[in-house]
């Protein structure tokens, strides 16, 4: 029996290091180390190699870094194992402060204000109160029903859309591609929190964005994206912006990570790059998170938070 650390871009050492001590007594291995492929019952595993599975038979479980798994589900060689998602309360805490911050940012106009500012013109143009101000956050997973409940908290008109109903105390909540109309047409602020899935992917793109509510928020809509990069089609956003069709975009993920210097998203002064951080995995909740699965498993526990392959989340 033993735990393989496999991370492509983070440092292995200090996650081995935590989950050794936090597993006494557990074998815990890195890629640098010596072991049989054969003994290994569970991978903790970011952005898999190509061969990060070979002569892994004897796997139980993948224990996956990231809240989401689009990419790991696209693995070729992707065992027909359980996959568990980290669901972690600092993750999801930050997560909310970033969408919070980005849509006060939004309702209160700062995009208007930097540049009132540049040219030093002093316009006293009122924003509109956070109540009148329609957020439609995409995505009622753990990450968006929190990031709901807490901008409902502090005055906005909240509602929330997913692929399947849900039913969330005091949030309007949508479903399906039959009120996704619906959905945009209330919304003045459009939050992604999504899974990214085959049927998500696109779909912060050039119709969507005409759908968005014109109204209340002066300029017109804007975007919030913390989910994936391949939820938005870049090209559209850069033209939606320069044409009117949003007023301002924050946006934390990308097509292309890091962002290429040609791209135009770049240049244009309203919209605010940030390079994807808006919620990271903490190490010390990581390992506590996934050193209590492990042990509750082997205890014969069944497993939480566990991916639905089927709905790619």
């Amino acid at each position: 029996m033993a735990m393989l650390i496999h991370l492509t871009g983070i440092n292995e050492t200090g996650w081995t290091e935590g989950f050794r001590a936090a597993l006494p007594g557990y074998p815990v291995k890195q890629r640098s180390d010596a072991y049989q492929p054969a003994d290994i019952d569970y991978i903790f595993t970011w952005k898999p190699a190509a061969d990060a599975f070979v002569g892994l038979d004897n796997l139980k479980a993948i224990f996956s870094l990231g809240a989401g798994v689009d990419a790991l589900l696209q693995h070729p060689a992707l065992p027909d194992v359980p996959i568990v998602r980290f669901v972690d309360d600092e993750l999801t805490h930050c997560m909310s402060d970033y969408v919070i911050s980005q849509v006060s940012m939004h309702q209160r106009l700062f995009t208007r204000y930097a540049a009132h500012q540049k040219k030093k013109v002093w316009s006293q143009l009122y924003p509109p109160a956070s109540h009148e101000i329609g957020v439609g956050i995409m995505g009622l997973g753990v990450l968006g029903v929190d990031a709901a409940h807490k901008l409902k908290a502090i005055g906005f008109d909240v509602a929330g859309w997913s692929r399947s109903a849900k039913t969330i105390e005091g949030i309007e909540t949508f479903a399906g591609n039959d009120q996704f109309d619906a959905f945009l047409a209330r919304t003045d602020i459009l939050v992604c929190l999504l899974p990214l899935t085959a049927e998500t992917a696109g779909i912060l793109n050039r119709e969507t964005f005409g759908k968005l509510r014109r109204g209340p928020l002066i300029g017109g809509p804007a975007i919030v994206n913390a989910a994936r990069g391949g939820h938005q089609k870049e090209a559209d956003i850069a033209a939606a912006l320069g044409d009117g069709t949003l007023a301002a975009a924050s946006l934390d993920v990308f097509e292309v990570e890091p962002l290429p210097k040609d791209s135009p998203l770049w240049d244009i002064e309203t919209c605010f790059i940030t390079p994807h951080i808006a919620a990271i995995s903490n190490e010390q909740s990581g390992v506590r998170y996934f050193a209590k699965m492990l042990l509750d498993h082997e205890a014969g526990q069944p497993l939480a938070n566990v991916v639905d392959r089927g709905k790619g989340y």
